[in-house]
């Protein structure tokens, strides 16, 4: 063999381990960009899930997720027109001080449990409303103060053993 064909097949070898070399640092490029994927979806799903950022209101082991409505027009607005309440979900209403807030059911759909939540998270009334008939539509007074209301459907609070002087869990409370 010509040392001119020894030196050729030898920059061949080094070519093709530096070759090997490139392929293999992409590999492992290829397979740090894929864990990084993986690590961000599994955070996304994480924070997607986690249960501080569900809105919810918790009566020992029974929680609803609630739609929160705290500006006039919000609360004026209510559940009406509304076809249907999952058994789980509910509105909670946010007032900005504590009162006596009546409700009534003008164009509410949904039969309801009115929950009068004060202050300290205390439940100061329950009152069972179905849909409103009349003209005009009769308004339904709590017994106490409150300054959370949380609609429901109707029957619920009997259901799951939902009294008054309970405490209502929520980070909104």
């Amino acid at each position: 063999m010509k040392p001119s064909a020894c030196k050729h097949n030898k920059r061949i070898w080094l070519r093709l381990y530096k070759l090997k070399s490139v392929l293999f640092r992409m590999k492992s490029i290829k397979s740090i960009i894929f864990l990084i994927i993986v690590l961000f979806a599994s955070l996304t799903v994480f924070f997607l899930n986690n249960d501080e950022d569900i809105n919810k209101v918790c009566f020992d082991d029974n929680c609803f997720v609630v739609e929160v409505v705290d500006t006039p027009a919000e609360r004026e607005q209510g559940l009406m027109f509304r076809e249907q309440l999952d058994r789980n979900k509910g509105m909670l209403f946010i007032f900005e001080n504590q009162g006596n807030y009546p409700f009534w059911m003008k164009n509410t759909l949904v039969p309801l449990d009115m929950i009068w939540i004060d202050i300290d998270g205390k439940i100061v009334d329950i009152k069972e409303a179905d849909p409103c008939e009349a003209d005009p539509c009769p308004i339904i007074y709590p017994q106490g103060n409150a300054k959370y209301v949380l609609e429901i459907n109707k029957g619920l609070s009997a259901e799951l053993g939902i009294k008054i002087g309970e405490i209502a869990e929520s980070k909104f409370i």
